[in-house]
């Protein structure tokens, strides 16, 4: 089939975000000026840059109590940092808790019961048991077509990786099963991976 965005794709449900599978989750993780810790993943994110190394992902939507926006983005406008957190597969139920609408002044890690750390770099908290946190300044917030979407860059500036994650030497995500987002209401986990080499090694 064959459809244009704009004159609607004629199926049961949306099938775009089907297409671009799987998707890593960025769990992140920011404080407010007010010293809330609040935590949401976001499937629209990635890691674009090694030089310095620099992370990005997109938030597309509204909160009530938040001016065209949601709770990450506006804090990060409040303090220019947050942290990316890898979600394993025995984090699932803890990640999708984390997801509900809640209040600016209450903590996804209290609701999801998640303890937290403090990040090294930047005033902000962590997932303690995470696989690995990605602790970033943000460089900038572009705003995209669309009511309420930006994508927001940041740069890498500590990185915490579990000592059990690496083995000879390299981080091996066989070890905790990554989990990404799929379309829909679905999801997958890396449970082997192969490795290939270039044309140009």
């Amino acid at each position: 089939m064959f459809y244009r965005p704009e004159d609607g794709h004629g199926l049961p449900h949306n099938p775009f975000n089907a297409l671009i599978v799987p998707r890593p989750i960025g769990w992140i993780s920011t404080r407010g000026s007010d010293g809330v810790d609040n935590l949401a993943p976001y499937s629209f994110f990635n890691g674009c840059a090694y030089t310095p190394p620099q992370v990005m992902f997109a938030t597309t939507g509204v909160k009530e109590d938040r001016e065209g926006t949601k709770d990450s983005l506006a804090n990060i406008r409040e303090t220019g940092v947050f942290c990316v957190n890898i979600v394993a597969q025995g984090m699932t139920d803890a990640m999708n808790a984390s997801s509900k609408t809640l209040p600016a002044d209450q903590s996804e890690f209290d609701h999801a019961g998640l303890e937290r750390a403090e990040c090294e770099t930047i005033a902000c908290a962590r997932v303690k048991d995470a696989p690995a946190s990605m602790e970033c300044k943000m460089t900038q917030i572009v705003k995209i077509e669309g009511e309420a979407n930006y994508v927001c860059f940041g740069t890498v500036t500590g990185i915490h990786m579990r000592d059990d994650c690496i083995v000879d030497g390299m981080f091996d995500v066989t070890r905790f099963t990554p989990l990404a987002r799929l379309g829909y209401r679905d999801y997958s986990v890396v449970t082997e991976t192969f490795t290939l080499a270039r044309p140009d090694d």
